[in-house]
């Protein structure tokens, strides 16, 4: 019996991690939505040993020796890719001392419990303890990958969600942003003034509401034998490829904001779902970017949930669950998911608002990793950054304002640039299905997404991380990521 080559023996080791990994996501949805609030220290205590035990064996001295032994030339083409994700992921981990590990997870699962508390009673004076703790560590692992990697500490994090993003690049895509996104949106707002849609009158049960949402799952294709819907503070995908957990979160005044969610929710989903199952256990099989994450979700969200053409399937649909009501009038929906109305929360924000609040985040973020503010100084930029991009007054309103995002409990800084990458993307890969695909807008007023799932399927989804991001881009559309398609898509929606 022949010994198994180092390769071999690799893909065995990340099996293992992707084994572990399962039982983390597992853990970590529960956390999130049903483990009783007495749970959480023995929890945190459980996951930061489990991601302890990850990192040491992603760190191993026999991991790295069997990296050295590998002779790519000999490998397949797709054992090429995944060598190259392994290499990645190794390289990022071995940066990282087990201690510092083990403290982040700690502090990231009290500080996101504090939040829990302290969000719904304005609290932001006693979510700062744990959140200080967060950044101090956030800092030193900035610091520790920004000088292996030879860049700023902020991008050294950014590149944790966008591999190989650079400042540079994202600045040149953000400034542009900066340019044209206030008179688009002041446009938006004029164009639409005198239009108000008429609202939906609640009250709307949660049930019936979760009905619709997975009915609308299965029209977009969720394979519930491999997946689920729940509640959560904050809606989330989460869970592994075959035991995909999605949460929204439901109000009884108003139906579509939950149901936009759970269509978000599920771009994701379908994209974990549908990754290619002979890399399953293996970095090749993996998501490829949170960007190219975020703008499947956009995808569905954005791009097709807010068209003409998917709102008015969605009417009989709404009748059904809840009832017949003016506001469910096929123009009136069209205009209900398409207006444009600045508002305090980020994931309740219209399609041309929503970049303003990435913008907003990111300068606070950055400034505060690179140590040119501190967690004291957020409340006060908040307030002025919503004023000056969305001209909003948030002063001591701390629940709607930096308050209402879990993704800085865990230390997740870097990651919100990628919810505007992703809204670039998304746009840019609908033209390229479109050309592609000629009938496929009238396929879906006829009740039929198959031609725009099976396109992503086909070009995103189970390219799982086999290409590097720009090769991906690439394939699928022709060319590099081009955000003009993304300020075309708005003006030709809203100004149009």
């Amino acid at each position: 019996m022949t010994s198994p080559t180092a390769y071999q023996q690799l893909e065995a080791r990340f099996t293992r991690l992707h084994r572990y990994g399962h039982l983390g996501a597992m853990a970590g949805w529960d956390q999130l939505t049903m483990m009783p609030w007495g749970g959480n220290d023995a929890r945190a205590e459980a996951m930061a040993e489990l991601s302890v035990l990850m990192h040491e064996t992603l760190t191993a001295p026999q991991t790295r020796e069997l990296l050295e032994d590998i002779d790519s030339s000999s490998l397949e083409p797709g054992q090429q890719a995944n060598l190259r994700e392994m290499q990645r992921e190794v390289r990022d981990a071995t940066v990282m001392p087990p201690a510092l590990v083990e403290a982040q997870s700690l502090a990231g699962a009290r500080c996101e419990q504090a939040w829990r508390t302290c969000r719904p009673n304005n609290d932001w004076q006693g979510f700062l303890p744990t959140f200080r703790e967060v950044v101090r560590l956030s800092r030193e692992e900035a610091r520790i990958r920004a000088e292996a990697a030879g860049c700023s500490r902020y991008e050294a994090l950014l590149q944790k969600f966008e591999p190989g993003l650079t400042l540079e690049a994202l600045d040149s895509i953000f400034n542009d942003l900066r340019q044209w996104l206030p008179g688009l949106l002041s446009e938006a707002v004029e164009r639409q003034r005198g239009q108000s849609p008429v609202l939906p009158q609640g009250p709307f049960g949660e049930d019936e509401q979760r009905r619709l949402g997975e009915r609308v799952m299965r029209w977009l294709g969720f394979d519930f034998e491999h997946g689920r819907l729940d509640v959560s503070l904050h809606p989330f995908c989460g869970g592994v490829p075959d035991d995909v957990r999605l949460t929204t979160r439901y109000r009884s005044d108003e139906c579509l904001t939950a149901l936009m969610g759970i269509i978000h929710e599920t771009g994701h989903a379908r994209y974990e779902q549908n990754l290619p199952p002979q890399w399953r256990s293996q970095p090749a099989g993996r998501a490829r970017s949170m960007a190219v994450h975020e703008s499947q979700s956009l995808s569905f969200e954005m791009q097709l949930g807010r068209s003409a053409a998917f709102v008015r399937q969605l009417r009989p649909w709404l009748i059904e669950a809840l009832g017949d009501q003016p506001a469910f009038e096929a123009d009136n929906l069209v205009r209900l998911s398409q207006r444009v109305q600045p508002g305090l929360i980020r994931v309740d924000a219209d399609e041309v608002s929503y970049p303003a609040h990435i913008l907003l985040r990111y300068d606070i973020e950055r400034a505060l990793i690179e140590g040119e503010i501190e967690v004291e100084d957020i409340p006060a930029l908040w307030d002025e950054g919503m004023q000056r991009l969305l001209g909003l007054d948030t002063r001591g309103n701390y629940r709607d304002g930096c308050l209402q995002d879990i993704h800085w409990t865990d230390g997740s800084f870097g990651y919100f640039p990628t919810y505007s990458l992703g809204a670039m993307l998304a746009a840019q890969l609908m033209a390229a299905a479109r050309r592609a695909e000629p009938q496929l807008d009238a396929r879906i007023a006829e009740g039929d997404p198959s031609l725009l799932l099976e396109w992503l399927k086909a070009n995103i989804w189970q390219q799982g991380s086999l290409l590097e991001t720009p090769e991906l881009i690439r394939r699928a559309t022709g060319e590099a990521l081009d955000p003009t398609y993304y300020h075309r898509h708005l003006r030709e929606r809203y100004l149009g």
